[in-house]
């Protein structure tokens, strides 16, 4: 017997409502794992104290509300995780942290991971403290002046979502700055831009394959494994996330990122499955992130995800699945998908060739626009943002003991399983479900499952029975196997005993001596049902004139 409260009109229900609930996330201040990347375009800082003329413009940006009468009013970007390319100076990471919280509408809670300088350009990753525990950083290539190498370091940034430790719950995000569009015939073999942007995807793709690219560990702060291999943990999550300056998803150097050649190892995805030629091609416009203040005309900026945060389960992606269980194709008529929650932010899909639209933006309204173009200067980049939902929790009692019963007797117990989730923390819509399945070892039975358990719902009381077919004490297990990562498989040591029969069975008020008092009262306690379960005198988990038959014959037989 189980009872399982609320599960089945929650697993229903989420096959209805599961594209408005991913539309209600896209771009909302929601409290799931919001990830964002963005090429700020050499932010740096002067002065004392050292600041930039275009921070107000970044506060709208990341915080600035959206107007009434769009579909995303009231809401804003509000990342808890922020990966930038094109920061200058050590400086400059350390004014943006002051940027991010001091915005009208910040937690106040961003710190950033030290910043590690390198050749051009650097990157920089910016996490809230109260969503996200930073691991370290880990230099996993090295780029160089060489226009025989790719020009920047590759940095991996490793964290995980609060209240979580296990490898499944952990990401390791490789913010990239790829080689920009042009040629260099000057290399032996003739390596061009593409070349560049090759050495570094296939450095990347070993990377994520747990390949150690930077066996010296030059320029790695904190990182899980410090001196060791740079090579990405076995388990841990993959996302590329950055400035890919690739036009076209058919070239080598996509495709050593994307492609399932040579090995599915390190690969990654596109979550909105949008592969083409994205450069001066108005059918992508709604993808397009370059550049929004003179022309949006190509798809330079993604985030690329591994396979684990496609699969449903787990730390994963938010989007709706199609028949198959697979993200579907980007719906390019519209900006606001509502399969997906993976957006170019303020790109309303209005615009080709052209300067964002800020009057009448229909994603983000005209003053975020206008922040967009401004915190760009000339040229640059939109942001991008994709939402995540965090594992599941499991709670179990830590052990459950059942009342004692006579042979033959009924023994039970009600075992209580929750999601432990932190909804608080994570909304209900930022959870993953919890689901799992119940095995029994000993003397003991009870319903296998599968079972599910909706984020912030009511716990599963599941019923054990106990076999009291034999006197003595009874030992066994309850397993309980589930997709929290933290703790898949859950053992709750089960115990009870069934007591030896009486020396008089009749003997019902137990005095030691057989007489009319006990015929008395068990006679009122069998027409007192609901106050006395000791009626079923055979025991046969039901009390009807069976049990007052062999009572009788019992007492007359004495003892």
């Amino acid at each position: 017997m189980i009872k399982v409260m609320g599960t089945a009109w929650h697993i229903r229900s989420c096959a209805r409502m599961g594209a408005a609930v991913v539309c209600a996330l896209a771009g909302a201040a929601q409290a799931q794992l919001r990830i964002c990347t963005w090429n700020v375009t050499n932010y740096s800082v002067s002065g004392s104290p050292p600041t930039s003329p275009r921070d107000a413009d970044f506060q709208t940006v990341i915080y600035g509300v959206i107007p009434a009468g769009l579909p995303l009013a009231g809401r804003s970007m509000s990342p808890d995780v922020f990966v930038g390319q094109e920061f200058i100076s050590a400086a400059a990471v350390a004014r943006f942290v002051q940027v991010l919280n001091t915005a009208p509408g910040s937690p106040g809670d961003w710190a950033a991971a030290p910043f590690l300088d390198g050749p051009d350009t650097d990157s920089a990753f910016f996490y809230r403290t109260s969503k996200v525990q930073y691991l370290g950083t880990w230099t996993v290539a090295l780029g160089s002046s060489s226009t025989c190498n790719q020009p920047r370091h590759t940095r991996r940034y490793d964290f995980r979502p609060v209240g979580y430790t296990a490898p499944e719950a952990t990401i390791g995000l490789y913010s990239i700055h790829l080689k920009a569009q042009g040629s260099n015939t000057a290399c032996p073999g003739g390596e061009n831009a593409e070349g560049r942007r090759l050495i570094e995807c296939r450095r990347i793709r070993d990377n994520a394959s747990g390949v150690d690219t930077n066996p010296n560990w030059v320029g790695g702060v904190g990182g899980s494994n410090p001196g060791g291999s740079s090579g990405l943990p076995a388990g841990y999550q993959v996302i590329v996330a950055g400035d890919t300056n690739i036009q076209n998803a058919s070239r080598p150097d996509y495709q050593a990122l994307v492609g399932a050649s040579p090995s599915p190892a390190g690969q990654v995805f596109d979550p909105i499955v949008t592969p083409g030629t994205w450069n001066n091609n108005g059918v992508f416009r709604v993808i397009h992130t370059q550049e929004p203040s003179t022309q949006m005309d190509d798809r330079h900026d993604q985030i690329l995800v591994g396979a684990g945060l496609l699969d449903r389960t787990g730390l994963d992606y938010i989007f709706t699945p199609n028949a198959q269980g697979q993200p579907q194709p980007y719906a390019l008529a519209t900006w606001n998908d509502s399969n997906h929650t993976y957006r170019a932010w303020g790109n309303d899909g209005t615009t080709y060739n052209a300067p964002l639209r800020t009057t009448g933006n229909t994603m983000v309204g005209p003053a975020i626009a206008q922040a967009l173009i401004s915190s760009v200067a000339t040229g640059g980049h939109l942001p991008i943002i994709a939402d995540f939902r965090v594992p599941a929790r499991v709670a179990a009692p830590e052990s459950v003991t059942l009342p004692p019963v006579e042979p033959g007797g009924t023994s039970t117990a009600s075992v209580a399983i929750a999601h432990a989730g932190d909804v608080a923390r994570w909304t209900a819509a930022g959870l993953d479900t919890l689901r799992y399945t119940v095995s029994i070892t000993g003397p003991f039975t009870t319903a296998p499952g599968p079972f599910a358990i909706a984020p912030g719902g009511p716990p599963a009381s599941h019923v054990v029975f106990m076999d009291s077919a034999e006197a003595g004490p009874k030992v066994g297990t309850m397993v309980i196997t589930s997709n929290d990562p933290e703790a898949p498989v859950v053992v709750v040591p089960l115990s009870g005993s069934v007591l030896p029969p009486p020396a008089c069975a009749p003997d019902f008020n137990g005095d030691g001596t057989l007489d009319p008092d006990d015929l008395a009262d068990y006679i009122a306690c069998y027409f007192g049902l609901s106050r006395c379960p000791a009626a079923d005198f055979n025991h046969d988990g039901t009390t009807d004139p069976d049990d007052l038959s062999d009572f009788i014959a019992a007492y007359f037989a004495g003892c």
